[in-house]
């Protein structure tokens, strides 16, 4: 694995708590079932600026920075953009951990919006 925030984003995967691809995320957020949204750093300009409008009007934290290469490795499929957490707890520890490796990383955008 290649770091912790990975580690534990496969382990969120395994335990269903994973919503893939723009569609669902969209309409995860607009019925109120998401946790967190994590936007890969290879999305559009539109697609994070729609995805932290939503994400911020409905009070959830977004993560925007990860590389679409790792969360397409993690969750086993080509071009993944975007992904919904679910689980409250699994989002908090999410956050937690790319706050860690934003402190621990020498540039580039890594950022968690609340």
């Amino acid at each position: 694995m290649k770091d912790k925030f990975i580690s534990f984003l496969g382990i969120a995967k395994k335990a269903g708590k994973c919503i893939e691809g723009y569609n669902k995320c969209e309409e995860a957020l607009r019925n109120n079932k998401c946790a967190l949204i994590i936007v890969s750093k290879e999305a559009s300009e539109n697609t994070r600026e729609k995805f932290e409008r939503m994400a911020s009007t409905r009070d959830i934290p977004i993560i925007i920075g990860c590389s679409g290469e790792d969360l397409s490795w993690i969750l086993g499929r080509d071009k993944i953009n975007i992904i919904g957490i679910i689980d409250t707890s699994m989002a908090t520890k999410l956050s937690q951990l790319w706050k860690e490796k934003e402190e621990n990383s020498f540039g580039g955008e890594c950022f968690v919006k609340n």
